[in-house]
């Protein structure tokens, strides 16, 4: 099967299957804690932040979703990326891969002209780097995208449940570390929805890598798509609800959360999980399934859905007396983790 026709049946499955979304809703653990006197005015909510060097209206991320020659794909990318420059936030894009094989691909990717400001991620997939994508593939991918950053993702899950999948995993963290080095643009690793643990992390810092997208259990299971693609191969189900909780992870990664960017993606619904990523130390949170239909549809109704998210970040922000997104920030006193008892 061509790599265009399986990311029409990833989309169609993520529109079909409604238990693809698992609805971990792990942050709801947590409750920030109200303010009753918030002391600032709402229309005062600061919500800018600063992203790949590059400032956000919003510290939010479109996570990655597709890309591909189908003119219903090339739609969707195009409705995103004038809807994250209408309201100042940022873009990833899908996996770059099928634009070395399919070159009318490009245009679902060239999005720079329709986002001149606003920070852009391409995208390919680690474990390509065994099987014959390189420097000169990565740095294309950067240049089709003009983008200020290149995500290398992780996905072994779905790859060992996808059909066609490429499961030599072995020798990467040198290739990945020595792409890092050559690349113009910073390298972000990222999983696709089983998460980045917190001792993996770490094993990136050691070699100079700066940008982590989590992407944990909780939301879209890419082993439950891949289930339906398999002709009823039943590990998909086995393990769609495999891996590590995105809060979870910032909990376990916040001694060293000061020292690198770290992206809370992986479950994250509305704003009030974005602020509650803010406050167990992420940087920006990144949802991509909320911004699917819409961007089936139109570009306003992406604005819309993005309004809506930002609207709930400033309402969650008043609510707790603080109308900067630094004071926030890994602040323990705003956030109550009810599994420890501490409220019922």
């Amino acid at each position: 099967m061509s790599i265009g026709q399986r990311k029409l049946d990833h989309l169609r499955l993520v529109i079909d299957d409604p238990q693809v979304n698992r609805q971990g809703n792990h942050f709801d653990q947590f409750r920030l804690a109200h303010c009753a006197l918030p002391e600032c005015d709402l229309k005062d909510i600061d919500t800018r932040c600063t992203f790949l060097g590059k400032e956000l209206q919003l510290p939010l991320l479109i996570s990655s979703m597709t890309g591909g020659n189908h003119p219903d794909i090339i739609k969707i990318n195009r409705h995103l990326a004038e809807a994250a420059e209408a309201c100042g936030v940022a873009l990833a894009v899908g996996s770059q891969r099928i634009q070395f094989e399919q070159p009318a691909a490009l245009d679902s990717f060239s999005l720079r002209q329709l986002a001149p400001t606003v920070p852009l991620i391409a995208n390919i997939g680690a474990v390509q780097l065994n099987y014959g994508l390189g420097l000169a593939q990565a740095q294309t991918a950067i240049d089709t995208l003009d983008a200020d950053g290149l995500y290398c993702h992780l996905n072994p899950l779905q790859e060992a449940i996808q059909p066609e999948g490429d499961t030599n995993f072995s020798g990467l963290w040198n290739k990945i570390e020595s792409l890092s080095q050559q690349i113009n643009k910073p390298l972000l690793l990222k999983e696709v929805g089983s998460g980045l643990s917190p001792k993996l992390i770490q094993q990136g810092m050691t070699r100079g890598i700066c940008y982590f997208d989590i992407a944990g259990q909780g939301g879209t299971s890419w082993s439950r798509i891949e289930h339906h693609r398999s002709n009823g191969n039943t590990n998909g189900i086995t393990f769609q609800d495999w891996g590590l909780p995105t809060p979870w992870i910032l909990q376990q990664c916040r001694p060293f959360a000061a020292h690198t960017t770290l992206i809370a993606s992986g479950g994250l619904r509305n704003g009030i999980d974005v602020v509650k990523s803010l406050v167990l130390g992420a940087r920006i949170g990144g949802m991509a399934a909320p911004f699917l239909q819409p961007a089936m549809e139109s570009t306003q109704a992406v604005i819309q859905t993005i309004e809506q998210i930002a609207q709930e970040i400033r309402i969650a922000m008043f609510l707790l007396g603080e109308s900067h997104l630094d004071a926030i920030r890994l602040n323990d006193s705003l956030m109550i983790d009810l599994s420890e008892g501490a409220y019922r």
